[in-house]
């Protein structure tokens, strides 16, 4: 994850730009503890229905979210990025999320249950 704390508005696209990015839910089906990584982070397992599948990701989510309070979760994360060598582990898809007051990651998560796999839109 990125930690864009920045006031600034990036630059205004086309509505077709936005579609290039594939932004789906999925539910949290295993959370470790990632101690080799430079940021607090969490290795997951999100699980995106049958179409995607299981993929991983490295989110630096560690000061705000306890692992095992994650398993069953629902967060959404960009799936068509290229995969992205973060130390000893492949993170294949972003987890999405915003900075809290102190600039932690607060997760993004549907309101309400949403099969998994659904598409942003």
């Amino acid at each position: 994850m990125h930690n864009n704390t920045t006031d600034t508005l990036a630059p205004q696209i086309a509505f077709d730009d936005f579609l290039k990015v594939d932004i789906r839910v999925g539910t949290i089906v295993e959370a470790q503890p990632f101690p080799q990584a430079r940021k607090p982070s969490l290795k997951l397992v999100i699980d995106f229905g049958p179409a995607i599948g299981r993929k991983k990701s490295s989110a630096q989510i560690a000061k705000l979210y306890a692992p095992e309070a994650l398993v069953g979760k629902q967060v959404m994360a960009v799936v068509n990025f290229p995969p992205r060598q973060i130390g000893p582990f492949m993170s294949e898809v972003l987890t999405l999320g915003v900075p809290d007051a102190e600039g932690e990651v607060v997760l993004l998560a549907p309101t309400l249950p949403a099969p998994d796999g659904g598409r942003l839109f």
